[in-house]
């Protein structure tokens, strides 16, 4: 008994992990322990010393558990004493800086766009994405044979219904379920047949506006344009219109901004490529087919119509030089537009 005890004081006091220590407390104490075969081999003892027997192996088991009890109270200690030291905390320390999320740069340029519009009384309005050829084409005056129509430029889901290949589509359905006077914005996702190159997309943004009311002109298009471009890029920009041709417009037309990097100064400019003007919108006063589409009497309605590239706007006034990059999900290029 003296040597069972003098061995498992010894490993006890030695052992470094609780791992250990259960290990030694079934070699001695269980059910195939050391401790426990001699508390089985009572029975081989003489009557009369089997008390005094007894006792003595009763005594070696307490004194094994109070030593395994003993050892496990000091590696709890000590675990504890490593576990606080590991997470000791500097109250001292300067803390982390918490990086902050930001509004995408399209979502960006979308909100500038729509408070301005907003702060001369346009309101905010959305269509859905998936849109019927009526919508689409039919009624904004598409010619049945307009090559805007062909597979190879929009996205056909059914022979009737189509991913809209702008927002002009929300035109015809304020003026079917509004009446006069209208003054609306439309932000909104489009989608055209397109290999994603540095200036296409598939999926793009565009900024459709219409106001439709009596005695409407062209010099409310060109006058509200021209507000906008000044907000937009500068208060020293100006504006051009060129005649060009869209079937839901009549006149139509393209307005261009000076430039606002270089002014027509720089045959190497990167905006305007020494133009001294940049593309920035299409636009026109609402064709009275359209109009009549909605039901509106021509000879008294007149509206006009504009329709922007978000994608453009912000690319042209931060500079960026590739599309892809707004789709790409990149960190280190979102968090330059904080």
């Amino acid at each position: 008994m003296e040597k069972i005890f003098d061995e498992a004081k010894k490993l006890i006091g030695e052992a470094a992990t609780s791992e250990t220590i259960e290990e030694l407390r079934i070699r001695y104490l269980g059910k195939k322990g050391e401790v426990t075969a001699l508390l089985k081999s009572m029975g081989t003892i003489a009557e009369t010393e089997r008390k005094a027997f007894g006792m003595q192996v009763n005594k070696l088991k307490q004194d094994v558990e109070a030593l395994i009890e003993a050892k496990k109270g000091e590696l709890a200690g000590a675990g504890q004493s490593i576990r606080l030291a590991a997470e000791k905390i500097d109250v001292t320390e300067p803390g982390r800086v918490p990086v902050p999320g930001t509004k995408h740069m399209i979502t960006i340029t979308i909100d500038e766009i729509c408070a301005i519009f907003q702060n001369i009384g346009y309101s905010i309005t959305e269509g859905p994405e998936v849109e019927t050829v009526f919508n689409n084409f039919d009624g904004l005056n598409s010619a049945p044979n307009h090559p805007s129509r062909d597979m190879t430029d929009t996205f056909y889901i059914t022979e009737n219904t189509l991913l809209r290949t702008h927002t002009s589509p929300v035109q015809l359905r304020t003026l079917l379920s509004e009446k006069p006077p209208i003054k609306v914005l439309s932000p909104g996702r489009c989608f055209r047949v397109d290999t994603p190159d540095a200036t296409h997309s598939p999926m793009f943004h565009q900024v459709e506006g219409l106001l439709v009311d009596e005695g409407v002109t062209m010099a409310d298009l060109k006058g509200t344009l021209d507000l906008f471009a000044k907000r937009m890029f500068g208060d020293k920009v100006k504006t051009k219109f060129r005649p060009h041709f869209f079937p839901f417009t009549e006149p139509s037309a393209e307005m261009d901004v000076s430039c606002f990097l270089c002014d027509g100064t720089n045959p190497s400019c990167r905006v305007c490529r020494g133009s001294g003007w940049i593309e920035v919108l299409g636009c026109g006063m609402v064709h009275p087919n359209v109009l009549k589409v909605g039901g509106l009497d021509t000879d008294v309605y007149t509206g006009l119509a504009f329709g922007m590239g978000v994608e453009r706007i912000a690319m042209l006034k931060h500079g960026i030089d590739d599309i892809r990059l707004f789709y790409e999900n990149d960190v280190r290029f979102i968090g330059q537009f904080y």
